[in-house]
């Protein structure tokens, strides 16, 4: 029961550090384009456009969580 605890409490927080700053960084590093916002008329569009994404990143981060979670534990582990 305790290294099923460790493994999940290690891996909720290095996910949730890991999708904290990647998002930092993406944020970051955008550069929006107001030229195609502007359009015809030189008035901001109130338009909101939803584009859908990849589940590729997240899952990525989860398997990079998953994977360090479990050093941590046999880290842990080899202690005790």
């Amino acid at each position: 029961m305790k290294k099923y605890l460790i493994f999940t409490i290690s891996f909720l927080l290095l996910y949730t550090l890991l999708q904290i700053s990647s998002g930092l960084f993406l944020t970051a590093t955008y550069t929006p384009d107001f030229s195609e916002s502007l359009g015809m008329s030189n008035t901001l569009s109130q338009e909101v456009i939803f584009v859908q994404s990849s589940q590729i990143p997240t899952l990525i981060i989860a398997v990079l969580s998953a994977i360090s979670a479990y050093f941590i534990l046999n880290k842990v582990a080899k202690k005790n």
